[in-house]
């Protein structure tokens, strides 16, 4: 096996998110070979004897891959200085510690993946990819053609232009309010609610719909299911280059039709398997 980063080796063992690995190292808490180690250097999996506060790092686990109803009013991370619930608290009974692909807002709900794929994640949240993100958003007044083309063809905001985006009016509620459809490629921290917010036409309630071509369809707020091997296959062409809507087909043939269980869990502690090998 070749030589990886030695924050990398961490967060693939479950001890730590890649950025907490770099504050163990750091603050001295990491040892290769009897020697600690404040820098993050590459070792060897396969040789190296890697300790945190003296522990020797646990065997690397099964790759794990979920799909959550994020429920509004909770963070996606780990620590908040507000002491803020976080999504992981709906999953500590996991067999595996698994992260959050990506982010979304406290005040934002839908459709967030969970793994402890760190490569995957990377991939599918790196800006090059352009992995789409469909989101609901409840706004105050309905956007006129104009606000739709500007969208549609970008927006300048104090961090530069936005990429194009589709955008469509689902529903006129009543007079002041509408519900509006919208995909993005981009990650930005609360892209959609600067976007329409630049328009004068702020967000009341925002949902993320899906996330590259998984989609909450079927779950409930708080709910978590395993992708299918389907969906896992789909988000891996979509992470290596392949356009969404032909990720995951074979020659001739378009997506298969899984129906994965979905479930919430709750105190009775869970074990991963393998996507699609049952529960």
């Amino acid at each position: 096996m070749h030589e990886m980063r030695l924050s990398k080796l961490l967060a693939q063992r479950g001890v730590a998110s890649r950025r907490e690995a770099e504050d163990l190292i750091a603050a001295g808490r990491v040892s290769v070979d009897g020697e600690v180690v404040r820098q993050i250097v590459p070792v060897n999996p396969q040789t190296a004897d890697v300790r945190v506060d003296g522990k020797p790092l646990p065997p690397e686990p099964p790759k794990m891959y979920y799909l959550m109803y994020k429920p509004r009013g909770y963070i996606t991370g780990r620590n908040d200085p507000k002491g803020r619930k976080s999504v992981l608290d709906l999953v500590e009974e996991l067999a595996f510690r698994v992260e959050p692909v990506g982010r979304l807002d406290f005040d934002t709900e839908g459709a967030l993946l969970l793994t402890n794929d760190g490569d995957l994640a990377n991939a599918l949240t790196h800006p090059s990819r352009k992995v789409p993100k469909r989101y609901r958003a409840k706004v105050y007044r309905t956007p006129d053609a104009a606000d739709l083309r500007a969208i549609a063809t970008g927006i300048y905001l104090d961090d530069g232009r936005t990429a194009p985006a589709k955008v469509r009016v689902v529903e006129a509620t009543d007079k002041t309010n509408a519900w509006v459809e919208i995909t993005v490629t981009e990650g930005r921290n609360r892209l959609i609610r600067r976007m329409f917010e630049k328009l004068g036409h702020p967000v009341s309630k925002l949902r993320r719909e899906s996330f590259g071509t998984i989609s909450i369809r079927g779950l409930e707020r708080g709910q978590v299911r395993e992708l299918t091997r389907n969906e896992l296959k789909r988000l891996q062409d979509v992470a290596s280059g392949v356009k969404p809507e032909r990720a995951g087909q074979k020659k001739g043939k378009g997506f298969a039709r899984a129906k994965p269980k979905k479930r919430r869990l709750g105190n009775k502690r869970t074990h991963g398997k393998k996507p699609g090998s049952g529960r």
